[in-house]
């Protein structure tokens, strides 16, 4: 049976991961195919560019291809926002896939049918295929509702894309308001996010997610969570744009939901969010490093760090420390 969902795949520079995700979407069999495809920065880049783009030229179903590719590298940021105007100038609603997230196989009926389900709720925004609860099952559902709108696998409506600003222009405004007071149970995840958010006002941050997420918040939007893992990041990586190195969210377990269970209330699941922030944002350790313990901690580490350059480089630390003499007496 096919998809009626039209799929948006992303594509770069990795054929080898975007046959593994083809795969899966060619399981899937959607009537529409949107690839949105990346420009290579240099001549060695331009060859995998060019076999990533071959394997949609594998398509042996029947389908519509609409492709979005750019000659020129325009990165992460530039790239994926405007594929995603894109997208939704075409249709309606979308399943949006990267090529290093693998989905299980009812990852597209999970989609698909929150979609029609949720369509014309604009309290919800988001349909997510990633769960990093890490094995805690938070409700007897096959879903909850999250304000985190975790991107490796997800799906939308244009009715919500419309709130997107990659230029946050409301930023300012919003900060000010102190609406983030409401969406965040703790001031670590306030800075936290104030943070984040200011450096990717300033154009910092070569991304477009954090901005989505932003849009999301600034609309009291919900996402939609699965109760179990459904999508797999594959792509972690040396040649990755962002994940990079070993991760415990690198190649997690999928499982299948194929049997929906729908919540009975539309309420958002504060416990998994507050789980969330502390293991997948850092708020755990944040809070450690405030303790005694942690400022101890911090402490001797930077007394260990100046013990080590005393015998590696004293004539630097010298200099350093009449620096600050200087500065001192000049205030």
């Amino acid at each position: 049976m096919s998809c009626e969902t039209p799929i948006a795949f992303f594509i770069f520079r990795r054929p080898d991961l975007t046959t593994q995700v083809f795969e899966a979407i060619r399981q899937a069999k959607p009537k529409k195919l949107l690839v949105v495809a990346d420009g290579p920065r240099n001549e060695s880049e331009a060859i995998l560019c060019q076999q990533a783009r071959a394997v949609i030229e594998t398509v042996d179903w029947d389908c519509e291809i609409l492709r979005n590719y750019v000659d020129e590298n325009l990165g992460c940021r530039k790239r994926v926002s405007s594929g995603l105007d894109w997208v939704f100038a075409q249709v309606e609603e979308a399943i949006v896939l990267e090529d290093d997230c693998l989905p299980s196989p009812s990852f597209f009926h999970f989609c698909e049918t929150l979609l029609e389900r949720y369509r014309d709720d604009e309290r919800i925004m988001h349909i997510s295929g990633n769960n990093l609860q890490f094995g805690q099952h938070r409700t007897n559902y096959s879903y909850y509702f999250s304000k985190y709108n975790h991107i490796w696998g997800w799906a939308s409506w244009k009715r919500a894309w419309k709130h997107y600003d990659l230029e946050m222009k409301t930023w300012e405004e919003f900060k000010i308001s102190k609406i983030t007071n409401s969406i965040h149970s703790h001031s670590y995840e306030q800075n936290y996010w104030l943070n984040i958010f200011e450096t990717v006002h300033k154009g910092l941050i070569d991304t477009w997610d954090y901005q989505w997420t932003y849009a999301c918040w600034s609309q009291g939007g919900l996402s939609i969570l699965p109760n179990v893992n459904l999508v797999s990041n594959i792509g972690f990586r040396d040649d990755a744009t962002h994940t990079k190195g070993e991760s415990e969210l690198a190649n997690l377990s999928t499982e299948d939901i194929y049997e929906i269970c729908h919540p009975s209330f539309l309420v958002r699941d504060y416990t998994a969010d507050e789980y969330t922030f502390n293991h997948v944002f850092g708020g755990k350790a944040m809070r450690e490093a405030n303790t005694f313990s942690g400022k101890l901690r911090s402490h001797l580490s930077t007394t260990k760090q100046r013990i080590i350059r005393l015998f590696t480089d004293p004539v630097g630390l010298f200099s350093s420390f009449c620096h600050k003499i200087v500065k001192t007496h000049a205030n």
